[in-house]
């Protein structure tokens, strides 16, 4: 943003500091109306004919914004990604001890990326890998749903899970399931 004596600009339509419009004006007559109310004559809109300039306090309009930009990062939540391993040879508790903990973290908002890792003659027998983490996705079934399905990379197969969006209760009030 250009701001007073960067305009160099012939005519300016201005627009005053409460909103109101100005007129088209010379950027020497613009200007000088806003430093007799000792504020700023700011370019808002550069590609319009003739280019629109606002009267404003600008250090004030930086600090708003600044402020509102703080404001936005504060409410925002961060997705992150957590993985967890397993071996083709995992037992049932086990599983459900990783599930649980898979569980926790899409509780939290957070993707889950489940691995199964494949060593030395493992390799031959990828279809069990890929059953193994089809039942790890039916454990987290209440919880989330599968983003992408099983995929082999390498010497590891991978499955990423995605909490469920979480339904709201019907707000009309009272009971549904209560009898008249």
């Amino acid at each position: 943003m250009l701001l007073n004596e960067e305009i160099r600009d012939r005519e300016v339509r201005v627009i005053g500091a409460d909103g109101s419009q100005l007129g088209i004006l010379s950027s020497r007559e613009a200007l000088r109306l806003a430093e007799e109310k000792n504020l700023d004559l700011v370019k808002i809109a550069p590609q319009a004919k003739p280019p629109v300039c606002r009267i404003m306090d600008y250090g004030k309009f930086r600090f708003e914004q600044a402020k509102k930009e703080k404001e936005a990062k504060k409410n925002q939540h961060i997705v992150e990604i957590k993985e967890i391993r397993m071996s083709l040879n995992i037992d049932t508790h086990d599983l459900e001890t990783k599930a649980g903990h898979a569980m926790q973290f899409l509780r939290s908002g957070d993707r889950v990326k489940v691995t199964v890792r494949f060593r030395g003659r493992e390799m031959a027998h990828t279809e069990l890998g890929r059953t193994l983490l089809n039942r790890f996705a039916v454990l987290c079934e209440g919880l989330s749903s599968v983003e992408k399905l099983p995929k082999l990379e390498g010497r590891s197969m991978s499955l990423f899970l995605v909490a469920k969006p979480v339904k709201e209760p019907n707000s009309k009030g009272g009971n549904q399931n209560a009898k008249a």
